[in-house]
């Protein structure tokens, strides 16, 4: 449901808000950095449990409610028979993942060396161009559903996805990184974080009314334009910056 993905997002939202908030109220200094490290771990644990709490409130009391039920059809109870077994799959998953990690690591390594030699800013690379090509199978799903008139699926995806991304992979980093010795937190900073703000609000209003139209996809697109055009002028490149003259890129005014 999106409501409760929704709820989910904006509980995220919180949580990076709070430590970013606390930072400018208290001021920078030694004290505030290790006061804001610990709320951010604090809140990390609440997001993982609230997202347990997700996929058990999704998987097992209340799985009726993200079943897709199709008008005019009456549901079969036939069992499909699996193409391949448990542990094959299993191993797909194990290798595929390795694979992907090795990849982000090279990719990982190579963001500035690329955006020095495209002459766009690492923000932009690593917040726009990833994202698309690294989601592209997500976003591939997402429209061929709703070609079908599959609107639960497809909204399932992209926010299950955004859910995913903001309530597990995030504050686990966090927890990961605690238990490394690595401070990470969620600090994020006030345009990255007032980015995140206006989207999560932006697609709460967008769905308060459970209908869909092509203004609606419109309005959407156009602030992701904007955001994307955001971080394009976030660092101006070193390489198209002359000493003594002002920077001529696409969006400078």
């Amino acid at each position: 449901m999106a409501d409760v993905n929704s709820l989910l997002l904006l509980l995220g939202l919180l949580c990076h808000i709070l430590p970013l908030m606390f930072r400018y109220a208290i001021g920078e200094g030694i004290v505030t950095a290790h006061s804001t490290l610990e709320l951010s771990r604090a809140s990390s644990i609440l997001m993982l449990l609230a997202y347990i709490a997700y996929i058990f409130f999704q998987l097992k009391t209340h799985r009726q409610l993200f079943e897709s039920q199709e008008e005019g059809e009456e549901e079969e109870e036939e069992e499909e028979k699996a193409v391949i077994g448990f542990w094959s799959a299993f191993s797909w998953l194990v290798g595929m993942t390795l694979i992907i990690a090795l990849l982000s690591e090279y990719v990982v390594g190579t963001i500035e060396a690329a955006s020095d030699s495209w002459g766009i800013s690492v923000s932009f690379i690593s917040i726009i161009l990833l994202p698309i090509v690294g989601n592209a199978a997500e976003h591939a799903g997402s429209i061929i559903f709703a070609f079908k008139n599959k609107l639960d699926i497809s909204l399932g995806v992209a926010l299950g996805s955004a859910t995913q991304i903001s309530m597990f992979v995030v504050p686990l980093c966090v927890v990961v990184g605690w238990i490394m010795h690595v401070n990470m937190d969620l600090d994020f900073s006030l345009l990255e974080t007032g980015c995140l703000a206006f989207t999560i609000i932006i697609v709460a209003f967008t769905l308060q009314d459970g209908t869909s139209h092509y203004m609606k996809g419109v309005v959407l697109f156009l602030c992701y334009i904007v955001i994307g055009a955001c971080f394009w002028v976030h660092k101006i490149p070193q390489s198209e910056i002359t000493v003594g003259k002002p920077f001529t890129g696409v969006f400078a005014a």
